[in-house]
């Protein structure tokens, strides 16, 4: 397994009175978040950065205090296991007001994704999360148009349990200005055309969860052509808010075969909330070799409650 970024000097900044440490030199050091983009351009991790021109940024406060939006990824790669799972478990992990999206009644989708990071504005770091598929939030959503958009990486809603990182800046910004469940742990994925590995680790060092897979055949895309969105509901505050995630798709491929596919379960805070989800089988392994990524701030959201 590729190892994760190698140690180097570190600087002090401050996010809304949490005081983290950061790359010297890095990315964020040099920018805080309003990056040369003809720098960028020559780093040859990163394949262009015209998806970024067109996405201005903009300042906003929030809880981690004054930021530019959105935090702009140049060079990642994911991988996501799709399992089927009982509805009835889904819902007993759900907040009253979210209900769960389901591929036929009494069986929803819940996953576990992968992220490395290679180029960002917040610096290499590594993350993963467990999630369930949700119905969106908007009065009368179409339910069928929904599921198939998710399965299709096109457009999808999600709740998140659990979302481990491999940085303090990460968890800083992911839990205060985000309100997701994160926290810091060895975290190694690396993903190429062959290979997708994964290892979380947990409080005493052992395996949390862990992922050796196949990766699938990939298919190249032209940088714009195909875009997908991810939005996760959170609570800040008290309040409910919407996270939008763009991503634009580089080289992916999909497959529903499992044989391949190797995910352990450990003894963790990710495992668990995986076993209490109790999946039924895995429908589809997405990855994503190479791909760029903007993360909207949390904007308020209304969210009604449940009625089914």
């Amino acid at each position: 397994m590729s190892p994760s970024a190698p140690q180097q000097n570190t600087v002090a900044v401050d996010l809304g009175g949490r005081e983290v440490r950061v790359p010297q030199d890095g990315l964020y050091d040099r920018y805080r978040m309003n990056p040369d983009l003809d720098v960028i351009a020559r780093d040859p991790r990163v394949s262009g950065v015209d998806f970024f021109r067109k996405l201005p940024k903009v300042r906003v406060d929030s809880p981690v205090g004054p930021t530019l939006t959105p935090n702009f990824y140049y060079a990642l790669s994911t991988a996501r296991l799709t399992m089927a799972a009982p509805s009835r478990a889904i819902r007993a992990r759900l907040p009253e007001e979210l209900a769960p999206l389901e591929i036929v009644p009494g069986l929803g989708l819940v996953s576990v994704m992968f992220f490395r990071y290679d180029v960002c504005d917040i610096d290499f770091y590594t993350e993963a999360a467990v999630g369930i598929a949700v119905k969106p939030a908007r009065h009368g959503g179409l339910g069928l148009f929904d599921l198939v958009s998710g399965l299709k990486n096109e457009s999808l809603d999600s709740y998140v349990l659990s979302l481990p990182v491999s940085s303090d800046i990460a968890q800083v910004r992911g839990h205060d200005g985000y309100g997701f469940p994160k926290w810091v742990t060895g975290l190694d994925v690396a993903i190429d055309r062959t290979r997708t590995t994964a290892r979380v680790a947990n409080a005493s060092g052992g395996t949390d969860l862990s992922l050796l897979a196949d990766t699938p055949a990939q298919q190249a895309y032209p940088s714009g052509e195909r875009v997908g969105s991810l939005t996760s509901y959170t609570t800040i505050g008290g309040a409910w808010h919407s996270t939008l995630n763009q991503t634009n798709v580089l080289s992916a491929g999909t497959t529903r075969r499992t044989r391949g596919i190797g995910l352990r379960l450990g003894e963790g805070r990710m495992s668990d909330d995986l076993r209490s989800l109790r999946p039924k089988r895995i429908i589809q392994f997405d990855v994503m070799t190479e791909g760029q990524a903007a993360l909207h701030m949390p904007v308020p959201t209304s969210v009604r409650g449940r009625t089914a």
